[in-house]
């Protein structure tokens, strides 16, 4: 079925992390869930910051309850934030 493997990521079945910090968290996942207001410094795909691909005005408050997912299926590889929390769907 085509639909599983998304299934299996809004399931989170392969678990989470929450980043609730200013560290960088270096992780393989495939989407994020903003868990309360959020400034962000840095999204990675392949190591390279791809931030302003995902959100449009850099430096500005995430709204709680937003979610991003990796563009064609894939994978982000990195997130550092300025404010805010965050759960990772690994």
């Amino acid at each position: 079925m085509a639909s599983e493997p998304y299934l299996a990521t809004i399931a989170a079945a392969q678990g989470s992390y929450v980043v609730n910090d200013t560290t960088e968290a270096t992780k393989s996942f495939d989407c994020l869930m903003v868990l309360e207001d959020t400034v962000f410094t840095s999204l990675k795909v392949g190591g390279v910051d791809k931030l302003s691909e995902y959100v449009s005005t850099v430096g500005n408050t995430v709204k709680a309850g937003c979610i991003i997912r990796a563009k064609s299926a894939g994978k982000f590889s990195g997130v550092q934030l300025t404010s805010g929390s965050v759960m990772l769907v690994l």
